[in-house]
């Protein structure tokens, strides 16, 4: 059968329902193959970079790698964002980029290019992908595309990128064999380990949990809460794993890190032992000043050697998935013969108290809107949502500090690469997924401008995607940076820079949009984005948030997590 026809089938064998691209000259054959022979929906984008956010979005939520298309030059080159995204952040995800034919590519000529077009995709993006691979024999594809799913959702997921010239898209390749198996996760856990872990965790005072993406890139929502209930234990989370306890959860203590919730990073720097489960303890997630978590237990689970004692040393290491972790240790006799353990009472009522005396609502006194009020006012109402994508900025970080997370609801962002102009894009992957259901996407001015064109996208799949703009006019995040080490001077966020009124953009789309400026027009505004007529439709608003309103708290970069800004001041000047 033709190469094209096969890469198609192989793609709705495999669950595919839908594929995200920007057309090109080098990916036609996939694309009528994909038309023509199965039920995948092409969702046409408007930029190459959208196409592998919504991806990123489509594999996190699903499991099944989302998948892109691009051709060659700077199709291909466009995806490298996304595709870093994926990566870092652990999407399982499958590119295929388009390739000029194989008597163009130049091979070893010292020469820059032959064909027209013709770009090493393979080596730019081999550095951000668990495999690459250049097709250059028809008979080569149904190997490679067993190996790119294998490898995309094995171990630590991630991205893996298919480089196809056109003429062997056309070539011919036997009819579709029987599936080879995938990769399989094989990690044994010592009864030792897991006696030693309880031990430890009935000796502690004040035992902490941190979860990180880990747990949903190894599929294991259902398992963690299982083991939180059996261990008592209160859990802080990383930006990725924010959604991971729902909000109400009795023994959610909170999100940490830079701008985590004041009270988790205090009783995150005053805990006595700590079980890290899929979370590389970053310099986000711990601040500057490793040498302050070396004095307490910690137990180290990630299914990546090297990310253990990496920054934070002398961890006890556990090397293995998440889920299989979780799983034995729940499956253990030491553990299966215990009841439940006994809760921390003193350590979980300091923790309350913690979070009394410090709610995230009075870090800020803004005039005009309050954007953590309004997080909670948005949450609370927007209990049909089945996802909230936040982009990069400061409103990412008061989303995180603030939403109000139902059991079945997911958050997304780009975390470790922090990429701008993620979120709209990733809210149709993520809508989509979802069966075309109503999202939430948070955006700041300066994020929105970077893919606004898929306002376009969002219309014409007419997709229940809602935007909320927090527009503070200008790039609130660095200005503050501006304000700590640079005596506010701000180039390029308030200097050089400026937004439109995205209500009248959003009207243009033809999509229904309203602005906000005062902290009594909020309840009113969330209920008409979920109001009857408004419900399974594309809606933005507009939050008009005062420029000057800072993010907080933050960690004082330099000192230990537990201080944090306004009313602690950075000893040095932020390195990330």
């Amino acid at each position: 059968m033709k190469a094209s026809d096969y890469i198609a089938q192989f793609l709705h064998l495999k669950g595919v329902t839908h594929v995200f691209e920007l057309s090109g000259g080098m990916i036609t054959h996939l694309l009528d193959s994909i038309s023509q022979t199965t039920p995948i929906k092409i969702i046409t984008m408007h930029h190459e970079q959208s196409a592998a956010f919504a991806a990123d979005a489509y594999g996190r939520m699903t499991g099944i790698p989302g998948v892109a298309l691009a051709t060659s030059g700077p199709g291909a080159t466009n995806l490298l964002t996304g595709i870093g995204s994926c990566y870092f952040d652990s999407s399982p995800a499958v590119f295929i980029t388009g390739q000029v034919n194989t008597h163009e590519l130049k091979s070893d000529r010292p020469i820059r290019q032959l064909g027209f077009q013709e770009t090493d995709i393979v080596a730019m993006a081999q550095p951000i992908t668990k495999a690459c691979f250049q097709v250059l024999d028809p008979l080569q594809i149904p190997d490679i595309m067993e190996q790119a799913f294998a490898i995309a959702t094995s171990g630590r997921p991630g991205p893996v990128l298919i480089d196809i010239p056109m003429n062997i898209q056309r070539g011919d390749v036997p009819t579709l064999p029987n599936p080879i198996a995938t990769i399989k996760n094989t990690t044994a856990f010592t009864d030792t380990l897991f006696e030693s872990l309880l031990s430890d965790i009935k000796a502690a005072k004040r035992p902490l949990i941190l979860v990180g993406r880990g747990i949903d890139a190894a599929g294991a929502r259902k398992e963690l809460l299982e083991l939180v209930d059996k261990l008592q234990v209160p859990v802080v989370t990383s930006l990725l794993g924010l959604d991971l306890l729902h909000f109400d959860h009795p023994l959610r203590a909170g999100f940490i890190g830079s701008y985590g919730n004041r009270w988790a990073n205090i009783a995150f720097g005053e805990s006595d032992l700590i079980v890290v489960i899929g979370c590389r303890l970053d310099i986000r997630q711990t601040g500057a000043d490793t040498k302050y978590f070396e004095n307490r237990i910690i137990y180290h689970v990630d299914c990546e050697e090297g990310e253990i004692n990496n920054r934070i040393k002398n961890c006890i290491p556990v090397v293995g998935d998440a889920k299989a972790f979780i799983c034995a240790l729940l499956n253990s006799s030491i553990l299966e013969k215990e009841q439940p353990l006994q809760r921390k009472a003193e350590w979980i009522d300091y923790i309350a108290a913690l979070k009394e005396k410090w709610p995230d609502t009075a870090e800020l006194n803004p005039v005009g809107i309050n954007p953590n009020k309004f997080m909670h006012q948005l949450s609370r109402r927007s209990v049909s949502a089945k996802a909230f994508l936040a982009d990069v900025g400061a409103h990412q970080m008061w989303a995180a500090q603030s939403l109000e997370l139902g059991k079945d609801q997911i958050f997304m962002t780009s975390g470790g690469m922090g990429a701008m102009g993620f979120s709209l894009p990733a809210g149709i992957g993520a809508s989509i997924a979802a069966g075309n259901s109503p999202v939430v996407v948070l955006v700041g001015d300066g994020s929105m401008q970077i893919n606004i064109q898929e306002l376009q996208t969002i219309v014409r799949n007419d997709l229940p995607v809602k935007v909320i703009v927090l527009n503070n006019r200008h790039l609130g995040m660095i200005r503050q940076f501006q304000d700590s080490y640079f005596d506010s001077r701000y180039q390029s966020t308030y200097w050089g820079y400026s937004a439109p009124d995205f209500e009248k953009v959003a009207t243009a789309y033809g999509i229904a949009a309203k602005t906000i400026e005062n902290e009594s027009d909020m309840e009113e505004a969330v209920e008409w984005m979920w109001s009857k007529e408004q419900q399974d439709k594309p809606v933005l608003l507009q939050v008009m948030i005062d420029p000057k309103t800072n993010t907080y708290p933050k960690i004082a970069f330099g000192k230990p997590i537990t201080e944090m800004e306004p009313f602690s001041k950075p000893i040095e000047m932020e390195g990330t």
